[in-house]
């Protein structure tokens, strides 16, 4: 069997959500499954390391697609055009995208519907073309996996998809996630944030991740504690962080808030091992994997009572409304006064992490490519 694959968010150096979803199950699937051949295509030069096995050959298929008339060029030519020349027997997706002129069977995963809840978030042109072609792709998929199943759920619910045609395939963590000893902690401190213990908030900066509250919610929690707690920002600026960045600008305690951009895996792991605790207090998502990567590293998780985050965080995290900063510091005082919570969340978050591994992503995604071989 040929199975063709998106591959176009593996780019070095600067995989995050989708991208690493698309590498962790990819590696794991070409691996385990030495008796098929696989297709990656990438819409630009790739790096050979992402060729994972002898069972893999690469494609670079123009135009590079980051644009929505590009987006539409690449999986509406491009994509069919190789997909016959190489006879692929399923096309898998990752990023939620699918071909509209193809027969060959597909397979989509669809990480959140986040564009039909939060609409003033996303570029006006790129809202068009979600909005009019994420349903088309949900009918047209063979089969779709989502990451949660408040994501499966949104789908039945907005698009009127068959609950049967969905599997839920939940995100990883990675082994390089791990608890560090008291000397690595102290460590890692005295490289990013002068040795001080922190408050981690882990991936991009855009208005949906709400780190405008984060901002009021620690200085906050800095006026009412005196705590030498500071806060580090890990994730580079996306989009729309005009407001975010005022706030931060004008903010009390604003030189306790370290930016630390974008990190490689290596440094991601350090700084998320060594944090006092995660504060993820993102309006929306489909997952939410800094939630599971903290507790695979022992630090107590705070994030918020919506869309999948219960779902991952499980009775192993305080859970707050996003919109009322009040909560968000309250929850934050919780933690630094409360040695026996902490603990408590802590040990909760070691165990509520064994139920998201990558190994099971990869394994499920496959039952899923399977299920569509057989319809």
């Amino acid at each position: 069997m040929l199975i063709a694959c998106n591959a176009r968010f593996l780019i070095r150096d600067k995989l995050e959500g989708i991208g690493w979803f698309t590498y962790e199950a990819l590696k794991r699937m070409v691996t385990q499954h030495p008796e098929h051949n696989f297709a990656f295509f990438f819409d630009r030069p790739f790096d050979p390391s992402f060729l994972f096995a002898p069972n893999v050959k690469g494609y670079v298929l123009p135009p590079p697609a980051r644009h929505p008339w590009l987006w539409k060029l690449w999986f509406d030519l491009s994509v069919p055009y190789m997909l016959r020349k190489l006879k692929a027997d399923v096309f898998l997706s990752t990023d939620g995208f699918a071909s509209l002129h193809t027969r060959c069977r597909q397979v989509v995963v669809m990480h959140d519907l986040a564009f039909e809840h939060f609409q003033d978030h996303v570029p006006p042109g790129v809202l068009r073309y979600y909005r009019h072609n994420t349903p088309r792709f949900a009918a047209k998929a063979s089969r779709l996996a989502t990451v949660s199943s408040f994501t499966k759920n949104d789908l039945v619910n907005r698009y009127a998809v068959s609950p049967d045609k969905i599997d839920v395939v939940f995100n990883g963590s990675s082994d390089r996630f791990r608890m560090l000893s008291d000397a690595e902690k102290a460590e890692v401190r005295l490289r990013f944030s002068g040795g001080k213990p922190y408050f981690l908030y882990a991936g991009a900066m855009h208005p949906r991740k709400n780190t405008t509250r984060l901002f009021r919610a620690f200085a906050d929690f800095k006026k009412k504690t005196g705590s030498a707690l500071k806060l580090v920002i890990a994730g580079r600026r996306a989009w729309s962080t005009d407001e975010a960045m005022k706030t931060w600008e004008n903010m009390p305690f604003k030189e306790e808030v370290i930016f630390l951009g974008h990190l490689n895996r290596d440094e991601l792991t350090l700084v998320m091992g060594a944090a006092y605790a995660l504060v993820y207090p993102s309006l929306f998502e489909g997952f939410g994997i800094p939630i599971v990567e903290a507790m695979h590293c022992g630090v107590p998780v705070i994030t918020s009572n919506v869309s999948s985050m219960p779902e991952v965080a499980g009775d192993a995290a305080l859970l707050v409304n996003p919109y009322e900063e009040k909560e968000i510091s309250a929850a934050m005082v919780q933690l630094a006064e409360d040695a026996a919570l902490y603990k408590k969340l802590a040990a909760a978050g070691l165990k509520q992490q064994e139920q998201f591994s990558w190994a099971s992503t990869g394994d499920r995604l496959w039952e899923c490519i399977e299920r569509a071989m057989r319809q």
